[in-house]
C-alpha cells in the first residue's frame, strides 16, 4: 500500500509553485506506489524507476517500472498509468504453453505479440533516458511542458543530471528535497501501526538485554540476546531488519568488554518494519554507580525531562533543543554541546531522518509525526549514557512508544 498523501502533497506543491513531482530514489517509489523498486535500484543510481505526482490529485500519477516488474507492479499497485523501462535480464511468457510447437516457435510467437523491435537488445544494467523520456511523455501528455517541475535531487547525481536534464529540455526543474522531507514527515495510521510495532518488538529486546546483565557476560553475548528475542517474537514475522549500538564499559565506542561491577551498559537499538525503522536507547549500569557517573546520568536526565514538557503540537523544534540543553548546563556542564537532541523516523536508508531537533529547527510539531528524542553522552574512560524515547505527536500532546524507566537502572545479581 502507498503511503503518499496526495491532498498534503497537493498543498505543499501549491506552495512550492510547482505542478507536478519527480520522486526518483528507491524508497520514495515504494512510499508512492506501494511496490518495491526492484534490482535495477541496487546501485542507486538515477534513471532505474521514478514516479511523477501531478499537482492536482485528481489526476493519476505515472510509474516508469522495470519491465521484470511490470506484472507484478500492476498486481499491487494503485497506480494504474505504467511505463515500461527494459534492465539487463531476459524474459518471456509461456505460460499457454503449446505443446504442438517447439519451444523456438513458440518464443517467436511471444516476441511478436510483444511487438519487440527487431534491433532490441538488453542493456548492460538499465538505461536511464528511457526512464526520462517516459517522463517527458507523461508531462507533455498531462499540458505542463511549460510549468515548473520539482524533483528529487538527492537521488541524482551531478554527474547524472545533464542527461535528465536535456531530455527533460525546456521543462524547469526545481530542487525539491525539503517538500519532500515535509510531505513524509506526516505519518498516516499504516506508517504508524509500523512504527509502534518495530518499538514494541525492539523493547523487548531491551528488556531481554537488561535481565541477562551480569558480571562477566560480554558485549557481543548481549547482542546475541537481543537478536534472539526480537526474532522469537510473536510478532517477529513483521521484521525486516534491526540494528544495534550497544556498548559495555568505559568504552563507549565498540569492543567486545564484559561486564564489571560499576560498568555502564548503553543499549541503543532499533527493529524495521516494512523498511520503518524504531530507535529508543536505555542506559544501565552492573551494581552501583559511581558518583561521577550519577551525577553526569543526572544531567541528562534532567534535559530529557526538560525536552518532554516541550512536546506539544505546534512547538518548533529548537524549542525543545533549546530546554533540554539549557537543563543539561544548568548542572554545571555549561561546554556540553549537541547537534541535534532527535530526529524524524520513517523508511530511509538508516534510522535519522529530517527533521532534526537541532538550534534553529523552525519546524513545528504536527499531529501525525512519529520522532525520537534523545539525549545522549559519550564518554571515553566512563562508557556511554542515553536516553531516547519514540513519540507519535497527537492532537493535544504526545504519546510515548517506549515504556521502561527513563531513570539510570542499577542492576544487581
Amino acid at each position: 500500500m502507498a503511503n503518499l498523501d496526495r491532498i498534503r502533497a497537493e498543498k505543499l506543491m501549491l506552495g512550492m509553485g510547482v505542478e507536478a513531482l519527480i520522486l526518483l530514489s528507491p524508497e520514495s517509489f515504494v512510499y508512492a506506489t506501494g511496490v518495491n523498486a526492484g534490482v535495477a535500484t541496487m546501485w542507486r543510481r538515477s534513471g532505474a524507476v521514478a514516479v511523477l505526482i501531478p499537482r492536482d490529485h485528481t489526476i493519476a500519477e505515472t510509474a516508469i517500472v522495470s519491465d521484470l516488474f511490470v506484472e507484478n507492479f500492476r498486481a499491487l499497485s494503485h497506480i494504474k498509468d505504467v511505463r515500461e523501462s527494459p534492465i539487463w535480464v531476459e524474459t518471456s511468457n509461456l505460460t499457454m504453453e503449446d505443446k504442438s510447437k517447439s519451444a523456438t516457435e513458440q518464443i517467436a510467437s511471444f516476441v511478436v505479440a510483444q511487438s519487440r523491435p527487431e534491433e532490441f537488445n538488453r542493456p548492460t544494467t538499465f538505461e536511464p533516458q528511457i526512464c526520462y523520456q517516459h517522463l517527458r511523455d507523461v508531462i507533455f501528455e498531462h499540458g505542463l511542458a511549460d510549468t515548473r517541475i520539482g524533483y528529487e535531487a538527492s537521488a541524482i547525481s551531478v554527474s547524472e543530471y545533464p542527461e535528465m536534464k536535456t531530455i527533460l529540455k525546456k521543462i524547469e526543474l526545481v530542487e525539491a528535497d525539503n517538500m519532500i522531507d515535509n510531505l513524509k514527515m506526516v505519518k498516516n495510521e499504516i506508517e504508524i501501526k509500523h512504527l509502534k510495532l518495530a518499538s514494541e518488538i525492539a523493547e523487548s529486546g531491551m528488556i531481554a538485554i537488561r535481565d541477562s546483565i551480569k558480571e562477566g557476560i560480554s558485549r557481543d553475548e548481549l547482542a546475541i540476546i537481543w537478536k534472539e528475542k526480537i526474532y522469537g517474537h510473536s510478532k517477529s514475522a513483521a521484521l525486516n531488519g534491526s540494528w544495534e549500538y550497544i556498548s559495555v564499559g568505559d568504552n563507549p565506542w565498540g569492543g567486545n568488554a564484559r561486564v564489571k561491577e560499576g560498568d555502564l551498559i548503553k543499549v541503543d537499538v532499533g527493529c524495521l518494519v516494512d523498511g520503518y525503522s524504531s530507535d529508543g536507547a536505555r542506559t544501565f549500569v552492573f551494581g552501583e554507580p559511581s558518583n561521577t557517573k550519577l551525577e553526569i546520568y543526572d544531567a541528562l536526565l534532567s534535559g530529557f525531562q526538560a525536552g518532554c514538557s516541550q512536546l506539544h503540537p505546534g512547538k518548533q523544534l529548537k524549542d525543545i533543543y533549546w530546554a533540554a540543553l539549557s537543563a543539561i548546563r544548568d548542572h554545571g556542564f555549561s561546554s556540553y554541546t549537541r547537534g541535534h537532541f532527535g530526529h524524524g523516523l520513517g523508511n530511509g536508508l538508516g534510522s535519522e531522518q529530517w527533521p532534526f531537533i537541532s538550534a534553529d529547527a523552525e519546524t513545528r510539531l504536527e499531529p501525525g509525526m512519529v520522532m525520537a528524542f534523545e539525549c545522549p553522552w559519550y564518554i571515553d574512560g566512563l562508557g556511554a549514557m542515553i536516553i531516547e524515547n519514540q513519540f507519535l505527536v497527537c492532537d493535544t500532546g504526545c504519546e510515548m512508544m517506549n515504556s521502561l524507566p527513563i531513570q539510570l537502572q542499577s542492576i544487581k545479581r
